[in-house]
């Protein structure tokens, strides 16, 4: 029951050294390992809960899928969390299962690493060597052709394995995330192709290897009646492979823990679910139980990938909103007249007319004219006749008569220090929705509805679809709005339940590098919390690597022509060396609130002491970039 404050978690964080601070920019990801602690002993419980209440024999590990966030400190929190209860990894790649193995070596020796996605002969090596280092590591089949590698790798390495097959099921979901499943998903093999590897497995003698039976429905199963559907199913093709002589020991039900984004709790909403963690985990028991129970099959242990049910909550986005969209002031009666003057004759006309409808209050006939007029004036405009002084009279009149006739359009914009591309990538790719708000000024009744546009140099990077079927959000007036970054406040927005996926999908669009990271632990009393970790976001410098740039060859080629150009106004080589240095350290985000100018000695930055002089003219040019990159 401990509360936070994330208002306090940013001036921590985003305050300078100089004044306690961290001296870190936003855009930031604050992680909270406590509420990733919670959820993992929630799900735990949920199955404890099921398995005791209905007598099921056995009991339920689950493992952690990477991919949803590849991060080391997730990971390792995992693996430490869940040792209590040998919790393990999934892996769907080599990076992930060299990842995997490293951590678990912290781990339970009886963790399960569950090796999944398209292997080749180097992928199965690995696995096979996890299983020599004592590591629980089960290969998951995804195809046919994968077996003749497991067992020849394994007769070479001396390697008794441990195999598992994925099924592909006729139960799917017709969601978005359900293209996954049924007889034409993606992955796992038919039961033509599960009968032919339990031959080939028999004719070598390792049918006792063949001990998993893994199977995945889709991501955010909406319903336990569907879920307990696919359990069903695959239960079967379970208790066929016990009879059929595999030594099967665990089920494997894969990902499908779905939250709930939106808060309606309804299976009939992508972004949500209709039942939570006790319920979910009974109706898998139940389901497995019945099957089994039918058969006389031994009751195996229940594994789960549940990744997005894992690390959604304990990740928040946060963001500043820099300014809005603001609408101009009406033109007056000077400029009116003006303009009138200028106008051609059918311009002038029209001008007549929606005066006449005005003064008689017909406000769609004062909406047509002002339309009418807009148009002829632009077209005016193209032909070289009218001045940009008169268009923007006549912007600004048009503009009136939609204000007093109330068909403004309420929405504003603001722009946000963000990349969706790079942030929220889901939103831009799939139209994901996550809860968005405001993290203060929550005593305040919001002023304003507005969208958000990001930083990038894209029509898409922008956020205009939000939770409930809203197309813009509630949002309070900036305060010092009519300059740019801030005024006298800031205004911090959240993005919350984004702790999947979010971070390994996004790109680097524009070169917009992710956001910083720090890491807070509660703390002993109210409102206590501290920073275990803090990782500025990536520089100018680090993203231009990505791209096969290389920073320090592009510093000194801008250095070199520095010197040719030589400067009349008295700056050095060396200052100006230093303000160029300090341009590839600083993150690609706009520092809100700076200011910038340069001196005789470099460039001198208003906002943060770590920002300010950065180097003394006298230092030799070597030291420039080093001091920058140290």
């Amino acid at each position: 029951h401990q509360e936070i404050d994330l208002m306090k978690i940013v001036k921590k964080v985003s305050d300078p050294k100089s004044a306690g601070g961290l001296g870190l920019q936003l855009p930031l990801i604050v992680r909270l390992p406590d509420v990733l602690q919670n959820r993992l002993e929630s799900l735990q419980s949920a199955f404890d809960f099921a398995i005791q209440s209905q007598g099921y024999e056995s009991h339920y590990q689950g493992v952690f899928p990477v991919k949803c966030n590849q991060d080391r400190f997730i990971v390792e929190d995992v693996v430490k969390f869940g040792s209590a209860f040998r919790f393990g990894l999934e892996a769907g790649s080599k990076p992930e299962l060299l990842l995997a193995m490293s951590c678990l070596c912290k781990g339970n020796p009886e963790a399960l690493l569950v090796c999944n996605g398209f292997k080749d002969a180097d992928y199965i090596a690995l696995a096979l060597v996890a299983r020599k280092l004592a590591l629980n590591t089960v290969i998951v089949l995804e195809q046919e052709e994968e077996l003749d590698l497991v067992i020849n790798l394994s007769q070479k390495l001396s390697v008794r394995p441990v195999i598992g097959v994925r099924a592909k099921l006729r139960t799917k979901h017709a969601g978005h995330f359900g293209s996954t499943s049924g007889e034409k998903g993606k992955f796992g093999l038919t039961t033509t192709q599960i009968l032919r590897v339990v031959r080939k497995l028999e004719q070598a003698g390792m049918l006792d290897s063949l001990q998993l039976l893994h199977f995945h429905i889709g991501s955010q199963i909406p319903s336990t009646d569907l879920l307990a559907d696919g359990v069903s199913e695959a239960a079967q093709i379970y208790c066929e492979l016990v009879r059929l002589g595999a030594h099967m020991r665990v089920i494997d039900i894969g990902g499908g823990l779905g939250i709930d984004y939106d808060g309606s709790k309804s299976s009939e909403s992508d972004i949500s679910v209709g039942y939570g963690l006790e319920e979910y985990a009974m109706a898998v028991v139940r389901a497995v139980q019945h099957v089994c129970d039918r058969k006389s099959v031994k009751h195996p242990v229940i594994c789960s990938e549940s990744g997005r049910a894992l690390v959604s909550h304990h990740s928040i986005l946060i963001f500043e909103a820099v300014s809005a969209s603001v609408h101009d002031s009406p033109a007056t009666s000077l400029s009116l007249q003006r303009f009138v003057e200028g106008l051609s004759e059918e311009a002038r006309v029209d001008y007549q007319n929606l005066a006449a409808a005005a003064v008689s209050g017909e406000y769609e006939t004062c909406l047509r004219f002002a339309d009418q007029l807009k148009q002829r004036c632009v077209d005016q405009f193209k032909e070289g006749s009218l001045g940009i002084e008169q268009l923007a009279d006549v912007d600004g009149l048009c503009d009136l008569v939609s204000k007093e006739v109330g068909a403004t359009d309420p929405v504003r914009t603001y722009h946000v220090n963000l990349s969706v591309f790079t942030c929220i990538p889901d939103f831009w790719g799939i139209g994901q929705l996550f809860p968005i708000v405001p993290i203060h000024r929550l005593d305040q009744r919001p002023g304003a509805r507005g969208i958000l546009s990001d930083l990038t140099c894209d029509s898409d990077g922008k956020i205009d679809k939000f939770i409930g079927g809203e197309s813009s959000l509630p949002l309070h007036e900036l305060e010092g709005s009519d300059v740019v970054f801030g005024g006298s406040g800031k205004y911090y927005l959240g993005m919350f339940l984004g702790g999947a996926y979010e971070e390994a999908l996004g790109g680097l669009h524009n070169l917009f590098g992710g956001p910083s990271v720090v890491r807070v632990l509660q703390s002993d009393g109210p409102h206590s919390f501290a920073v275990t970790r803090a990782m500025p976001g990536p520089s100018c410098g680090d993203v231009l690597r990505v791209m096969q740039h290389e920073p320090e060859l592009m510093f000194e080629t801008l250095k070199h022509r520095a010197e040719e150009c030589g400067h009349e106004d008295g700056m050095t080589n060396g200052s100006l060396a230093s303000g160029l240095a300090l341009s590839f350290h600083k993150m690609p985000y706009l520092v809100a609130g700076s200011s910038c100018c340069m001196t005789n000695s470099g460039y001198y930055y208003g906002n943060e002491d770590n920002y300010s002089r950065v180097a003394d003219s006298a230092a030799g040019d070597d030291d420039h970039w080093s001091y920058c990159f140290a």
